[in-house]
């Protein structure tokens, strides 16, 4: 083999003649996996190649140019990147904690977007499988990542709060602003999707929230009986045996996604899109690989400041945690369903909303239960009675708004001020700290159970 042909593959990123390596892997492209085409590829922009110049001749440093062109430059969402030195000059020199929570808010909203860029780069090299695997664990990674943080700071109140906003998120803000947008740019147009699909989502969302009302009836129903404690096991270890069963039905639901009715997951502007992989296989991994370390210490900055926050900008941490954090991390998906709605590729936009809130629900969730029992501490399934009565109303009303087939603005409408009202909910519940883990489990630890 010529000892240039490894280099080949990996230039993609630049603008020569020299991409014969990338021609061999971008067959891979025509295999691509369910909806890799994902909302981080409208948010792309054609950047200049300024960083590659034509008189570079060390193939090695045309090579990372050429990267760090397309992996920082090359989305729209570039001018947040400062906020990450800024985050941790911050913390370093220590600033306010408000401060240190908004710059690294900031500085997560392009990372969440890298991620899904890169996850996709490696998906067009590993075939349709592995891709579609990868991207259904990284696509929500920042949520993910956030959420072991807080467990590991024993913050279980913000743990649901954050994944319970990221699921209201997506079906009401992500899909209601879609359809509202997508409607009013079409309204002379039938917009039709897919039925198949988003029944397929409802049917697993409708799982995890009778996963989520069983503690939450248990609970209530056996209050103030002689067992108190008694009752707050039970709910622990029924919780803990619904995350396995939700974690096998995610894995169920990945099988059917990937390999037996992969077809209905498929939508004509995917076979039609011809994109290609713009950077090689390795090259991205190490992106990701370094992206995720610095998605990691953001996390570890927003867990660790986020009372601060709260107390400084007098809004309570349960809005924050519910509202602020879902819409940083979705605002990849956000921009990118709102424009695949406008040229009205609704099956597309309902794929990213509707599969970004049923893996949170169906495989988040229920992975943070399973990994907060392995390190002690008390996570249960029981997200209180408002949050839970909220979880509930959504997805009966997406469900509802999604069962014809077809869509215009007035549904979009909808399910937007439905969001707005939540909002509003969280914003005016002012819960103080010393009571949200008496407001999740109900009653004390029983004994015996450690809470970290």
């Amino acid at each position: 083999m010529d000892s240039q042909e490894p280099w080949n593959l990996e230039n993609g990123g630049t603008n020569g003649a020299d991409m014969k390596g990338l021609d061999k892997e971008a067959s891979f492209a025509d295999r691509r996996a369910p909806h890799n085409t994902s909302a981080s590829s409208v948010l792309r922009k054609k950047s200049d190649p300024m960083l590659v110049p034509a008189k570079v001749r060390f193939l090695v440093l045309r090579q990372v140019l050429a990267n760090l062109q397309e992996v920082i430059l090359g989305t729209k969402l570039a001018i947040l990147f400062p906020a990450i030195p800024l985050a941790v000059v911050a913390d370093l020199y220590k600033f306010g904690r408000a401060w240190i929570f908004a710059l690294s808010l900031l500085g997560l909203t392009p990372l969440a977007e890298r991620v899904s860029f890169l996850t996709e780069q490696i998906a067009y090299f590993t075939g349709p499988t592995v891709g579609g695997l990868l991207n259904a664990t990284c696509g929500n990674a920042t949520e993910l990542i956030i959420a072991l943080f807080a467990l590991h700071e024993n913050k279980i109140h913000v743990v649901k709060y954050s994944l319970l906003g990221s699921v209201l998120s997506n079906l009401l803000l992500v899909l209601g602003s879609s359809l509202l947008c997508g409607g009013l740019a079409n309204i002379k147009k039938e917009q039709r999707y897919d039925r198949k699909q988003a029944d397929v989502n409802s049917l697993l969302l409708l799982l995890g929230l009778l996963c989520h009302l069983l503690p939450l009836m248990f609970r209530y129903g056996g209050s103030g009986g002689p067992g108190a404690a008694s009752i707050a096991e039970y709910t622990l270890q029924l919780s803990r045996a619904s995350s396995i069963v939700m974690l096998l039905a995610y894995v169920a639901y990945i099988v059917f996604q990937l390999k037996t009715h992969r077809q209905l997951f498929e939508s004509p502007e995917e076979e039609e899109d011809g994109e290609k992989a713009v950077i090689g296989f390795w090259s991205a991994f190490c992106w990701l690989v370094g992206m995720t370390m610095i998605i990691a210490l953001l996390s570890e900055y927003v867990v660790g400041t986020i009372e601060a926050a709260s107390s400084s900008w007098g809004i309570s941490v349960s809005f924050i945690s519910v509202i602020l954090l879902p819409i940083v991390g979705n605002a990849a998906e956000h921009a990118g369903s709102i424009i695949f709605a406008l040229k009205n590729k609704l099956d597309i936009s309902l794929g990213v909303a509707l599969g970004s809130a049923t893996q949170i629900s169906m495989f988040v969730v229920p992975f943070c239960v399973i990994v907060s029992w392995i390190m002690g501490t008390l996570m249960d399934l029981d997200f209180s009675l408002i949050e839970t009565g909220c979880l509930a109303f959504t997805i009966l009303i997406t469900s509802f708004a999604l069962q014809d087939g077809t869509s215009h603005y007035m549904k979009g409408v909808v399910l937007f001020f439905c969001y707005i009202i939540i909002a509003a909910c969280f914003f005016v519940q002012k819960i103080p700290l010393s009571q949200m883990n008496i407001a999740n489990f109900g009653v004390e630890a029983p004994a015996g159970v450690s809470s970290a």
